[in-house]
């Protein structure tokens, strides 16, 4: 039996926090998490499908479907888990709403940290209450394809809003996210993997094969719940 001090020095680790439509999850969400994990030193990772996103339209698919699909893609990987808080949540998925209830839950001292692509982080001033994410949590974002590696782009193709938000945030040591709650703003890449949701979509809808972008468990729940079919 392994002792208990593994895993009381693994409960403080930081915990990894990625939110998605997920509509359906695919490997390039898997494999942003996994490396996401050892990039940043992650205790841990939570998938947080949304349920009600309102920055885009109804996803192509029920927010149970999603929830159901991301807790098959997750399967035989311990470090990561589905936090299913926005699904069963009432109102919109707003991620500020998110951060405050899972630092109530871990408590003010573990790390958590926000995970976002590249793209996604450009856009954080139109974010509900998006100053207060700082507060909440780290925040780590992954290169995507399409885009430099954070060397030779960061942070110069920031907003002015966001580049004086994130001014003295910057680290590229991931020691740092261990040493405090929150507050501090860490790049790193990833393997990029041209997959996306939409096009996963559109192959089912249009009767093709999607084997090989997403994990057979994941395409069997769409072939079997007729999800994105015409």
């Amino acid at each position: 039996m392994p002792s208990a001090q593994p895993m009381q020095a693994l409960h403080g680790l930081p915990l990894g926090l990625l939110g998605g439509t997920f509509d359906p999850i695919h490997l390039g969400h898997l494999r942003l998490a996994e490396e996401a994990r050892e990039a940043l030193g992650l205790g841990g990772l939570r998938l947080i499908p949304a349920g009600r996103p309102p920055h885009r339209g109804e996803p192509g698919s029920t927010a149970e479907d999603r929830l159901a699909m991301a807790h098959l893609a997750v399967a035989g990987n311990p470090a990561l888990q589905v936090d299913d808080g926005e699904v069963r949540a009432q109102q919109k998925s707003y991620t500020v709403l998110t951060l405050e209830r899972l630092r109530a839950e871990v408590g003010p001292q573990r790390p958590l940290v926000l995970i976002l692509g590249a793209d996604a982080f450009e856009g954080l001033p139109t974010w509900h209450r998006w100053i207060e994410l700082f507060g909440l949590a780290h925040i780590a974002v992954a290169n995507r394809p399409g885009y430099a590696p954070h060397g030779r782009r960061w942070p110069a193709t920031l907003s002015p809003e966001l580049d004086a938000a994130c001014r003295n945030r910057h680290t590229a040591n991931a020691a740092d996210l261990r040493a405090a709650p929150a507050g501090r703003v860490m790049p790193f890449d990833m393997t990029p993997l041209a997959i996306s949701a939409s096009l996963i979509r559109d192959l089912v809808r249009n009767g093709h094969s999607a084997r090989y972008l997403l994990p057979d468990s994941v395409l069997d729940y769409i072939a079997a719940h007729h999800l994105y079919r015409k």
